[in-house]
């Protein structure tokens, strides 16, 4: 499991990303000749920095997604959901199998689109513990990916229930995922969703407990959804 957030992550962004081959004042440094599309990565790492140069590059280039993908799938446990799951959860075969299906349905929502044509999981032993752009680029390199698909998945109940009867039961999800460019390190698409559900025990379920997983569940279900729809929406305007 990942312990670093995709907000953390985005942060350290600028600090993280390798440049393929070093700039000087011959080259293009990302640039095709006579053009301002960028083809390469223009973060330096070796300076943990980007250069006040490269920035206004960035800024004033140009960036195309390729035409045909090969995605990689990566996803990041935040921390404050891995400690909400530690104690119960952790050698949970539900929990297991739900996270499980989650990473499908991502899959699958890429699949739909004719410009994909693989894609793939990348394993936890090819990215730390707390992954780096760097360390998640490299991995994709491996795997020959051109995008890295990075997302993140919080889920809880409403601790307040005033406003609901003893019966209902409301939780809310927030999937948070951004589109990595292997080759330039830039991120194309990114977006937030936060969607609620509210339901009540079935009298198939056996307690609230399992209740609430459901309703939880379904609440993450509404965000994969609405992020692949949005994900669909990007790659066909491109």
């Amino acid at each position: 499991m990942k312990q670093i957030s995709l907000l953390t992550i985005v942060i350290i962004f600028a600090a993280s990303c390798r440049t393929t081959r070093p700039l000087d004042n011959n080259s293009a440094g990302g640039f095709q000749s006579g053009d301002t599309l960028i083809t390469q990565s223009l973060f330096i790492d070796k300076a943990s920095m980007i250069s006040e140069e490269n920035i206004q590059r960035i800024l004033d280039g140009n960036y195309k997604i390729p035409q045909q993908l090969r995605v990689a799938i990566v996803r990041l446990e935040p921390s404050s959901q891995l400690k909400a799951y530690y104690f119960n959860y952790w050698n949970d075969e539900q929990y297991l199998k739900t996270q499980q299906s989650y990473l499908d349905s991502f899959s699958q929502k890429f699949k739909l689109s004719s410009r994909i044509t693989k894609v793939l999981t990348i394993p936890d032993i090819l990215i730390s513990r707390s992954p780096s752009f760097t360390n998640i680029r490299e991995a994709a390199v491996r795997m020959q990916a051109d995008i890295v698909v990075v997302y993140t998945i919080t889920s809880d109940l409403y601790s307040k229930y005033k406003l609901f009867s003893r019966s209902d039961i409301k939780a809310f999800a927030t999937t948070q995922l951004i589109l990595l460019d292997v080759r330039t390190g830039l991120v194309p698409f990114s977006t937030i969703v936060t969607k609620d559900y509210l339901s009540q025990k079935t009298k198939e379920e056996l307690d609230m407990s399992e209740a609430s997983r459901r309703v939880q569940n379904e609440a993450v279900l509404m965000t994969i959804n609405d992020v692949g729809q949005k994900i669909t929406e990007f790659l066909n305007a491109k």
